[in-house]
Order: structure tokens, then C-alpha cells, then sequence
């Protein structure tokens, strides 16, 4: 029977996810030939011996290095049957149905990565789409997700949304696209990486597209730690995708931000 769907999962140390992850997914795409395939990013917390023994059915990479997340993802896409790739973090449980989400895509040939709402633990709303990178964006990080009321707090009064860009802890894509594109940029290593991709996608000419009806739980947490990681990501964006005076004033707007974090730290003002 021939797959529709490849689950990619990107595996770090997430043992005590991966049951609940697992079982949702085998739960949620019931009507859809699928296959998941984990590639595991050297992990020491026996999640590779946990797979195999109890979800042999898993097609399970065991990577000898940390790959990442973009060149990781890209590994285990080299692996995949599927038409779709369906490309989701290790710490998420899916709530709904997704045969319905992979009809969406399959329908309009113009789409070329969809996402749906992502929930915290608590099952509070969290943002999972963004603007792509500008001037008053790069200065000040938070204003990438000023995409309007609707989005920004949760309230829909759409269907469906066209956005810049897609949070890559839940993102469907088809595989075509996802070739045609070269994957994720592996100059990444994490964060950035999936506004990068969306930009990629949008430059090809296919939509990025919200659907708020469709939910998945990410255990997400803020960490002051990944800011540098942003700094390094969006200057990493900002060298591929600008050039000239435009290049040069989001990079001055960069360096404004990450001094001003700095102060902040210093001063133990954040």
C-alpha cells in the first residue's frame, strides 16, 4: 500500500515525551497510510532502546552526532515514502483527526506548508506563526509576532490564514516542495531555521497556511538561554536573504537588540 504520509521526528534526549507523542499520532492518523521515522540525535537517555522495544514499527535513525534540528530533519527526509512529510517536535501530543488537515493540503496544489494551532501544556493558546524578518522585527524580536489580533491572541473569526511563516514544531509539508526548496538550511543549527524554510517556500511561490480548527500540545518553554541562538540565527537569515543598505540597517538593528539584551541581563533587568 502506498504511503501518504512520513512523520519526521527529530529526537534529543526526549524520552519522556515520546509514549504520549506516539500514541497520539497512531491515534490521530487512523484513515491515513502513514510511516514515522525518528532520527535520533545522539541521545543519552536511552529513547533509542525504548523504541525499539516498544514501537519496533518505527523506522528509527540513530544519528553518531547531534545533527540539529534543520540537518537532522533533512536526514530523516532522505528516508521518507510519502507524498507528505509531516514534520512535528518530539514533545507534542496531536488532539484531532489530522486525515481531514492532509485533505486540505492534498486539495490545493498551491499550498506549500500548512500548520494548525498549537496549545501549551496547559491547553492555553500559543502563537505558532510569524512576519517575516523587517527593520522594526529584527530590532525588537516580539514584533515578528505581530500578525494581527486573531492570530496573536487566539480568537479566530477565519477558517484559514495566510501567514510568512510556520512554526517547525508542527509543519506539513509536500515532499516536492520540500525538495524543491533543499529542505531545511543546515547553516542552522536551532531557531530560525523554520522562518528560513518559510521564506524559502514563499519565494517559490506557494502559500504558508494557518488552519486555527486542528490542535496539538507542544511542552514549550520560554528559555533566556536561546537568545543568542536567535541573535546567530536571524544574522544568519539576514546574510542569505538581504544584501546592500537593506542588509546592512536590519544588521545594525540586530546588534541594538542584542546590546540592549545584554544590558537587560547586566542589570538583571529581565
Amino acid at each position: 500500500m502506498k504511503i501518504e504520509l512520513s512523520v519526521i521526528i527529530v529526537n534529543y534526549n526526549g524520552l519522556k515525551y515520546l509514549k504520549e507523542c506516539f500514541d497520539s499520532l497512531y491515534k490521530t492518523l487512523e484513515g491515513v497510510t502513514h510511516e514515522i521515522i525518528v532520527i535520533d540525535n545522539q541521545s543519552k537517555d536511552d529513547s533509542c532502546s525504548y523504541i525499539k522495544q516498544h514501537y519496533p514499527d518505527i523506522n528509527l535513525i540513530e544519528s553518531q552526532d547531534n545533527l540539529g534540528f534543520g540537518k537532522g530533519n533533512n536526514e530523516a527526509v532522505k528516508h521518507a515514502k510519502g507524498d507528505y512529510l509531516l514534520l512535528i517536535n518530539n514533545d507534542t501530543i496531536v488532539l484531532d483527526n489530522l486525515a481531514p488537515v492532509l485533505s486540505y493540503i492534498k486539495a490545493d496544489k498551491t499550498i506549500g506548508a500548512l500548520g494548525i494551532k498549537m496549545l501549551d501544556g496547559n491547553s492555553d493558546y500559543l502563537q505558532s506563526v510569524g512576519r517575516f524578518p523587517d527593520f522594526a522585527g529584527v530590532f525588537r524580536i516580539k514584533n515578528l509576532s505581530k500578525v494581527g489580533a486573531a492570530l496573536e491572541e487566539g480568537v479566530f473569526t477565519q477558517t484559514s490564514y495566510e501567514v510568512d511563516w510556520l512554526s517547525g514544531s508542527f509543519l506539513l509539508i509536500p515532499k516536492k516542495v520540500y525538495d524543491e526548496v533543499g529542505g531545511f538550511d543546515e547553516d542552522y543549527f536551532m531557531y530560525v531555521e523554520d522562518v528560513d524554510l518559510g521564506k524559502k517556500i514563499s519565494d517559490k511561490g506557494y502559500k504558508r497556511v494557518f488552519l486555527p480548527s486542528y490542535s496539538y500540545i507542544h511542552f514549550v518553554g520560554f528559555n533566556k538561554a536561546r537568545n543568542p541562538l536567535l541573535i546567530k540565527g536571524y544574522k544568519i537569515y539576514i546574510n542569505k536573504h538581504h544584501s546592500g543598505i537593506e542588509a546592512m540597517k536590519l544588521k545594525m538593528a540586530l546588534k541594538a537588540n542584542a546590546l540592549v539584551k545584554r544590558l537587560k541581563t547586566t542589570l538583571k533587568l529581565d
